[in-house]
């Protein structure tokens, strides 16, 4: 998963320090520069293009992303991220619990819409 950020200068140590992580790949292929970290068995990119396109921040009404969740154990984990998040200075929603699990929101420096996620317990 990738997602196109502004200015990698501010979204890579946000989510360096989001993540507890350092990038595993940080390269310029020429029509964009990415940089990935692992997650788990999955990677999560970050790309910045050359020429940004018109669209301004992001909007999860416009098509495209709505969001990205990224899933936690249980709802004891999404109250230690709500702390950390706190502690990042991160404006981030109540947790909201439903039948089918709780989530904790926040957007990270491109106003793009994230979510941590627990199953229901």
């Amino acid at each position: 998963m990738a997602i196109t950020v502004s200015d990698l200068g501010v979204s890579v140590p946000w989510y360096k320090a989001l993540l507890g992580s350092d990038p595993v790949l940080d390269e310029d292929t020429g029509p964009f520069h990415h940089t990935v970290f692992a997650l788990g068995d999955m990677l999560f990119g970050l790309h910045q293009h050359p020429t940004p396109g018109t669209g301004g921040r992001f909007d999860e009404r416009n098509t495209g992303l709505d969001h990205i969740a990224f899933g936690v154990a249980d709802r004891h984990e999404l109250e230690a991220w709500g702390d950390r998040l706190d502690e990042m200075g991160v404006a981030h929603s109540d947790i909201v619990d439903a039948h089918y699990g709780s989530g904790l929101s926040f957007r990270d420096p491109d106003n793009i819409a994230l979510e941590l996620f627990a199953p229901p317990a």
